[in-house]
């Protein structure tokens, strides 16, 4: 299968998680292969992981997240009722003005 190149937005953000995920490692002193085991993968995987690969499954990133006590962080990644886009997007499908129903009260409605 043939994949188009990544954006250079997406490229550039890949690159600094690398570089944060690197970085958080190396702070708290754990070698590639301390984080692989923690995150049950191989070092290769961190080691590509804090290259930026694109392939990375993100339950690696995950994991390594929960191993520095940052997983919290993934939980905000799209913060929906913060996402202006999305509301901006259902706010234009809202109808002009609402009706009551004519169900008559013999008939259960209120």
């Amino acid at each position: 299968m043939n994949e188009s190149p990544l954006p250079l937005p997406v490229e550039r953000s890949l690159s600094r998680l690398a570089q944060a995920i690197s970085l958080a490692r190396r702070r708290r002193h754990l070698t590639q292969q301390d984080l692989a085991e923690r995150i049950g993968a191989s070092a290769n995987t961190v080691r590509r992981m804090e290259a930026g690969f694109p392939g990375t499954a993100i339950v690696h990133i995950a994991r390594a997240l929960q191993v520095f006590g940052e997983l919290d962080k993934l939980d905000q990644l799209l913060d929906t009722p913060q996402d202006t886009i999305g509301l901006t997007l259902m706010n234009a499908q809202l109808p002009q003005r609402v009706r009551k129903s004519r169900k008559t009260s013999e008939s259960g409605g209120f």
